[in-house]
């Protein structure tokens, strides 16, 4: 057991190096001004199974807490963003394990289905709370590790995505105007909102700082915004309570139910003629772009680097929040970025609807953010479902 355990946290707690090696692509576009952004990486076009995507990721934390990926096949389109909290393990096991556990169980069952997402995240979320109580004795700040999870699926003509947290995915329609239009297809579950406090006061009637405000920001249990999550143990098993020596995440009173969801909020979709391209990120860039502002920018910019651009309209965002310019911040390091912005993840997904009726050679691959190779995906499990 022990042998078993080591072996697990060393794949969970390996040193970040290959996941934060910076790179640029090597056609920079010079329109995007020439980033030189030590601590941004992107992939600026490729191909997918009904169009392109483009795909750049910024690092402010001293540990990348942003996982994300993008397996494309020629039946298939997968896309997953995961906002880590407390730590990267949460989002880096999500980024190991979700999409093969969604995979195994298409595979399974034949198909892709809503109820087949949430058995993958079900089985995501339990395997992590099992490697959290094999590893809690050894680091017991791993049950204050957790991940927002949102992912999104095309096959067949049709968009699934699922959600937990506060990333989002925005899709941008054309209509007879032939302006384009923001629709947001994930529900934020966050405690800024006042739909959610109101979700958890109903799921909670007998406590009254299941939401509190704190340092003006609405916090469950004064701790936490995010009300849906992978992980954060300690908020949904009293067996993983933390003690007073753990003073952020030690909750003054027994824990007698969960107080954070790990079930997905979950949209079906037939991708209609006027949908042209889907943007999925991290709560970094909204907190920065409004969604109409977003698609305003891909769709009125070349795709090349649409991804990166999106990135650095939100970086001159922070910056001029922050009271400084865009290229002041370039020069930060990571760490002392946090105090401008958070991590960003970001893929621009463009739908050629041409292609969705059309068996094209697109390669089949996986791509991680900020891993400057690619492998081989298991994607092709739904060759011929």
């Amino acid at each position: 057991m022990c042998s078993l355990l080591g072996k697990i946290a060393s794949a969970c707690w390996r040193p970040l190096s290959r996941y934060a090696r910076m790179s640029k692509d090597d056609n920079e576009d010079d329109s995007l001004g020439g980033d030189n952004d030590g601590l941004l990486w992107s992939r600026d076009l490729e191909k997918h199974s009904c169009g392109e995507f483009s795909y750049a990721v910024v690092q402010a934390n001293e540990v990348i807490e942003d996982h994300s990926q993008v397996e494309t096949g020629h039946f298939a389109t997968f896309v997953g963003i995961y906002d880590g909290h407390g730590g990267p393990e949460a989002s880096r096991f999500i980024s190991d394990n979700l999409f093969l556990h969604l995979m195994r169980l298409a595979q399974e069952n034949g198909t892709i289905s809503e109820g087949i997402l949430r058995d993958a995240f079900s089985i995501t979320e339990d395997t992590f709370l099992s490697f959290v109580r094999r590893a809690f004795a050894i680091k017991p700040l791993i049950a204050a590790i957790g991940s927002c999870c949102l992912v999104g699926v095309i096959w067949k003509g049709t968009l699934y995505v699922a959600n937990l947290g506060d990333s989002r995915a925005v899709l941008g329609s054309v209509g007879r105007s032939k302006k384009v239009v923001a629709e947001q297809l994930t529900r934020d579950h966050n405690a800024c909102i006042e739909e959610v406090r109101q979700e958890l006061r109903s799921l909670h009637p007998d406590d009254s700082r299941i939401v509190v405000m704190k340092n003006g920001v609405w916090r469950i249990k004064g701790i936490i915004q995010v009300s849906r999550s992978i992980g954060d143990a300690y908020l949904k098993k009293p067996e993983f309570s933390l003690d007073p020596s753990f003073p952020k995440f030690h909750l003054s009173e027994p824990l007698h139910r969960p107080v954070l969801r790990a079930d997905p909020s979950i949209c079906t979709r037939i991708l209609q003629p006027n949908d042209k391209f889907l943007i999925f990120a991290s709560d970094g860039l909204w907190e920065h772009l409004s969604n109409q502002e977003a698609v305003e920018i891909v769709y009125n910019n070349p795709r090349v680097g649409i991804a990166r651009r999106l990135l650095k309209s939100a970086l001159t965002r922070a910056a001029k929040k922050g009271k400084t310019s865009y290229d002041l911040l370039k020069k930060y390091e990571k760490g002392d970025r946090r105090f401008y912005h958070d991590d960003i993840s970001v893929v621009v997904i463009f739908i050629d609807h041409e292609m969705l009726d059309n068996k094209v050679t697109v390669p089949v691959l996986s791509v991680r953010g900020f891993v400057d190779t690619v492998r081989p995906s298991n994607i092709e499990v739904l060759r011929g479902m």
